[in-house]
């Protein structure tokens, strides 16, 4: 069981540790809370300790706990350290080692790896100071995430929001499998790195087909797995080729992303990114398009109902698995909702793949944070129980580091 040691900052944001709490010890890890004096004015110390179960540090000041050198001992019986909410007051006084609190007293102490989540005004964020803050921070072996953009508590819009809960857990997840507890603090990918020397291409997100130019066809695909799969690929030491359909994600840590819109797009930027030791198609592209989109935008008449002349698509997995260019492992994935099995297999036949990883999203898989999967081969179906998305893609990229480090031909 890994150990974690959140400290939650003082912002509006911090009511959201409760449930980076929850997630935590549901994945089966042991947490510890450090509540900031201003944290403590969004969220109670009683509920952190209902939580997690145990006792919640607030002052450097205990009696008891310092007469033990009780800040040493919480910034190295945990395997990792998490700010979150990391206010930008916080993230000025971890920039420059400050101790003052109990808080930067242990951050200052630890020789643990650091994760840092900020939240705060989109103007704060975007200050010269806060970005100079953030860059230090990064340039001394602290993770440090982007925010999530989008409407604040004070009204205004833009980068600053905490991102969501599940998000944090991902990246907590990947420092964790990174190989936590060493001697110093490391960033993403300097753990364990199988793939370092491997190329690794992977596709996600839907595809925008236009109709005209403000209607399209596209499906409910949310990027989240795609972009899981890339991350952790390159935590293992990958250089990952992301080509991103139009998603509202942020660009994994260690990541070249490439934005496409339409699938003959996505064709062409899995084309140019070419030679790959391996292909990851998670991508859900629009079988087709309509034939000659309008160039101005299609009004009501009293002709009636417009008729949509819709063509194929180009079959990106199936063009991949019989190229001369071929990756040496090519997995894709298959949405399917009946007959997973099933279709997968014949799925796997036509296209040319090694492996298909497939899934039933007649539910609420697509655009959820969980997932079951089924990983169909040449050597048969294993079935994989329900579990995280971020946790699919760690097993996921295991077990392609795994096969690409095997000399025999994987299929």
């Amino acid at each position: 069981m890994s150990r974690v040691l959140l400290i939650v900052g003082g912002g509006i944001a911090a009511y959201k540790a409760c449930e980076i709490v929850r997630l935590l010890r549901k994945a089966g890890h042991g947490v510890r809370c450090v509540l900031t004096e201003g944290g403590s004015h969004f969220v109670t110390a009683m509920t952190l300790a209902a939580l997690s179960e145990e006792e919640v540090h607030t002052t450097l000041w205990d009696l008891k706990d310092e007469a033990e050198m009780g800040h040493i001992q919480l910034s190295r019986q945990a395997d990792l350290i998490v700010v979150a909410p990391a206010t930008a007051d916080l993230l000025a006084r971890m920039a420059a080692g400050l101790a003052n609190d109990l808080a930067t007293t242990l951050l200052l102490a630890t020789d643990k790896p650091v994760l840092a989540a900020p939240a705060m005004n989109v103007r704060m964020w975007l200050h010269p100071a806060t970005q100079r803050n953030v860059s230090q921070l990064r340039a001394d072996g602290i993770t440090v995430m982007e925010p999530d953009e989008g409407a604040m508590a004070c009204g205004e819009f833009g980068p600053g929001r905490l991102p969501e809960p599940t998000a944090i857990i991902t990246r907590i997840e990947l420092l964790l499998a990174n190989g936590p507890g060493g001697s110093a603090p490391q960033a993403l990918g300097t753990g364990h790195r199988p793939l370092v020397d491997k190329h690794i291409l992977v596709t996600a997100g839907p595809t925008h087909e236009p109709i005209d130019p403000v209607r399209y066809i596209a499906n409910r695909s949310s990027g989240k797995q795609g972009f899981a799969v890339a991350e952790a690929l390159a935590s293992l030491g990958a250089r990952v080729s992301l080509v991103a359909g139009p998603v509202a994600l942020a660009t994994p840590a260690g990541v070249t992303r490439i934005d496409v819109e339409t699938a003959r797009e996505m064709a062409a930027a899995v084309d140019r990114a070419l030679p790959a030791d391996a292909a990851i198609m998670v991508a859900a592209v629009a079988d087709w398009r309509a034939e000659g989109a309008a160039e101005q935008k299609l009004k009501k008449a009293a002709g009636g109902i417009p008729s949509l002349q819709l063509v194929e698509n180009p079959d990106i997995l199936a063009t991949l698995g019989h190229s001369p260019n071929r990756p040496r492992l090519l997995v894709g994935f298959a949405a399917e909702t009946e007959h997973v099995v099933t279709h997968a297999r014949d799925k796997l036949a036509r296209k040319g793949a090694d492996w298909i990883i497939a899934n039933d999203v007649s539910g609420d898989v697509m655009g959820g944070d969980t997932n079951t999967v089924h990983l169909v081969s040449a050597g048969g179906v294993e079935t994989w129980e329900h579990m995280p998305k971020a946790n699919v893609a760690r097993r996921l990229a295991d077990r392609i580091a795994a096969t690409l480090q095997d000399p025999v031909q994987p299929g």
